[in-house]
């Protein structure tokens, strides 16, 4: 079994570390078409994010007309988001790229609940995989640290997960 890294943020783990051969053995046979929504909101975060996704895509051979790219105003939408891409224009899989920074208020919690909510109830209503590339943290610089910094980029992590996800797929429809 590869080794690739622990999905929980810390000060030790870079996100983005994974064995380049593990995931290599590990894609879908086929290429397919990947859907990613990106949030404009916090889009310093996000955009950087976005880019890690489609970096990581190409880098298992996905070209520009494998993936759909779609901006969607805040983290809020990316379930919605997510189902448009999925039932329209009939993604494979889908990336949702978002960032929901703490404030004052308890919107932090609502949004973070929602999200995290209707990106698992599309995965679970679709049967198809939707990654789950949304940060929330208590401040801005967390934010930055995992979206290209020091802490790697979530972005990737969500691109390896649904590349993951499609080979478990493609190897149990196989059986």
């Amino acid at each position: 079994m590869p080794h690739f890294c622990n999905t929980m943020a810390s000060e030790l783990k870079n996100l983005s570390e994974y064995t380049e051969t593990g995931i290599a053995k590990n894609t879908p046979a086929k290429q397919y078409k990947i859907g990613i929504a990106v949030s404009e909101w916090n889009k310093e975060v996000t955009f950087n994010m976005a880019e890690g996704a489609i970096d990581t895509l190409k880098k298992y051979g996905y070209t520009a007309d494998d993936i759909i790219l779609k901006y969607v105003p805040g983290s809020f939408e990316l379930p919605l988001a997510a189902k448009y891409l999925i039932e329209i224009a009939k993604a494979d899989a889908v990336i949702c790229l978002g960032c929901v920074i703490q404030g004052d208020t308890k919107h932090f919690d609502f949004v973070c609940s929602g999200v995290t909510q209707g990106i698992m109830d599309i995965n679970i209503q679709t049967g198809i995989p939707v990654a789950f590339g949304v940060l929330t943290t208590n401040n801005q610089q967390q934010a930055l640290d995992r979206s290209g910094g020091k802490l790697g980029n979530k972005g990737d992590e969500a691109a390896i997960a649904v590349l993951k996800m499609l080979f478990l797929k493609d190897e149990l429809k196989n059986k």
